[in-house]
């Protein structure tokens, strides 16, 4: 009998790139998505490329009760899951004001209370059995509380904190949590024009998704607590640390007239 691994945002980006990874070491896969069209686009290509299980799950995981939805679903399917990647994310840069509220309380369910539950659902499980993989996806601007991504960096900050604790609750039953934070990869996160990222590839300011999941997937299975892929993931915050308050002021000042205009 196969493994079963759980990838949350699986239909494109990063999560079809862990999807990609898992099938080729022979797992069965769940792809959770709230993107119809390419989550079964995602299901045919991971099917028919690896020979593996491919089970699509349709569903907006930033809901209040997305989570123990989709614990329900899997027990349904009698899958018992071994790898649970919670990767789904959401991004924008923006002011935070009335105009984004929604899609503000949308990031905090999407990136803490979800995964958050999961794992608890899933890990109370693994602990029965004594083995399991738990990879929670942060960000390098978990270190960066900087205007305009203010609820977005909030979240990855909480999902790393809450990870690395839940790592040494976990280890003693055989499951290992590790945390992954990525700096710059090259998927549509970001909105960025494709030109901008191949360009940011080229001079290694950008990883691609291959080289990140590749990082991420040998630190969980080795059993590493954080992984912090890159230069860029330590250089970045050193140097965002060391700006005066009133140049931030006036980058941000200035970012928001321009905005405006």
């Amino acid at each position: 009998m196969n493994l079963w691994a759980l990838i949350t945002g699986g239909s494109s980006g990063m999560g079809l790139e862990y999807g990609r990874q898992l099938a080729a070491k022979g797992y069965d896969l769940m792809l959770v998505s709230n993107r119809q069209d390419e989550l079964d686009q995602a299901t045919v290509e991971l099917h028919e490329r690896y020979g593996v299980r491919v089970v699509p799950c349709f569903q907006d995981l930033s809901a209040d009760d997305a989570a123990d939805k989709l614990f329900a679903f899997c027990h349904d399917q009698s899958i018992e899951v071994d790898v649970l990647v919670n990767n789904a994310g959401m991004f924008f840069f923006e002011e935070l004001g009335p105009d984004n509220e929604e899609k503000a309380m949308a990031m905090l369910r999407l990136h803490m209370f979800t995964p958050a539950r999961l794992c608890m659902l899933f890990g109370e499980e693994m602990k029965q059995r004594k083995h399991g993989y738990i990879l929670n996806v942060s960000s390098m601007t978990a270190q960066l509380p900087c205007p305009g991504i203010t609820t977005y960096s909030a979240t990855k900050a909480f999902l790393k904190s809450f990870s690395k604790s839940l790592y040494f609750e976990m280890h003693p039953y055989g499951v290992t949590v590790t945390t992954v934070c990525p700096a710059a990869v090259a998927t549509p996160l970001y909105k960025l024009k494709p030109s901008i990222l191949r360009a940011g590839v080229r001079v290694g300011l950008i990883r691609t998704p291959q080289w990140l999941v590749r990082k991420a997937l040998r630190g969980l299975f080795k059993d590493r607590r954080v992984v912090k892929p890159g230069l860029m993931n330590y250089l970045v915050p050193f140097l965002v640390a060391l700006l005066p308050k009133p140049f931030v002021n006036f980058l941000w000042k200035r970012l928001r007239e321009v905005k405006g205009s």
